[in-house]
């Protein structure tokens, strides 16, 4: 298998969380642990398709472990693992920044509205 090169260390961190909805799936996580129909309502915006597979990939990433319940309909849940745990400063100053943001620009006169604020 070749190295794998990486220029500064935040490449390695997006690699695992980058792109428009893994940040978003593993904040909902980070506060409880959560079933495939709950993370859908809490992210409406997400096809199931995409969250599915933005899922798979942060479990093989050890990232997000998956608990399957063996009873009819089956139950699937969604929690951090002690690893993707790591991450919850992270994830939380992304919050902020993000409160921050729109604090800003409300400031500023833009309309938006923030429907939940990072309470950890």
């Amino acid at each position: 298998m070749p190295t794998k090169t990486y220029h500064i260390g935040v490449e390695a961190t997006m690699e695992i969380i980058g792109g428009k909805w893994k940040s978003i799936i593993l904040c909902h996580l980070r506060h409880h642990t959560m079933r495939t129909g709950e993370l859908a309502r809490a992210i409406p915006q997400i096809s199931q398709k995409m969250l599915t597979q933005q899922l798979r990939e942060l479990e093989a990433a050890n990232i997000v472990a998956r608990r399957v319940y063996k009873q009819v309909p089956p139950k699937v849940e969604y929690s951090l693992t002690d690893y993707g745990q790591s991450l919850s400063g992270i994830l939380h100053e992304l919050c902020v920044w993000g409160e921050d943001n729109i604090d800003r620009r409300e400031a500023a006169g833009e309309s938006i509205t923030l429907l939940n604020r990072d309470d950890v």
